[in-house]
């Protein structure tokens, strides 16, 4: 493992997604109750998930919380087996971090860097590392965002 100097910076939490079986039950306590707003939804088939992008927040410091549920329920991934499905941080160099991490020992989900459902390029730290690649999420998937401009200005200078 070779622990050279980062060329990327982590800048702070992006998202929260959560998982269940009904997305209307969850927008009850996150829009309802809590007061979150819906910003737009997503659905894909190749994620097998239908889910509302909401927001905590506004500007840079929103938070985006996402309601999903599956598709399909037999299919995978299974948005809605583990409740707390991911949690999504901002990198303000998405290509250099990975490329560093994975020469790090860092073990990627598959897909690589893409468009993720609200826009910004995006990708998976696997919840379990490997022999190859030993670092994982311990449990948890982790998801990479590449940070807009704005974002990496405001939260990049504290």
């Amino acid at each position: 493992m070779t622990m050279e100097a980062k060329p990327f910076r982590i800048l702070g939490l992006q998202q929260v997604a959560i998982g269940g079986p009904d997305k209307q039950r969850l927008r009850s306590l996150w829009v309802d109750i809590f007061g979150l707003s819906v910003k737009s939804t997503f659905v894909s088939e190749r994620e097998n998930v239908d889910e509302d992008i909401c927001a905590m927040g506004q500007g840079a410091h929103a938070i985006e919380v996402d309601l999903m549920q599956p598709l399909d329920p037999e299919k995978k991934p299974a948005v809605h087996a583990t409740p707390l499905n991911h949690v999504g941080l901002w990198v303000d160099d998405l290509p250099r971090a990975v490329e560093w991490m994975t020469a790090n020992g860092v073990r990627f989900a598959p897909g690589g860097i893409r468009k993720g459902a609200a826009g910004h390029d995006i990708c998976f730290i696997h919840p379990k590392g490997n022999e190859q690649f030993p670092i994982g999420g311990e449990g948890v998937l982790i998801e990479l965002v590449q940070a807009p401009p704005d974002v990496v200005a405001a939260l990049g200078a504290s």
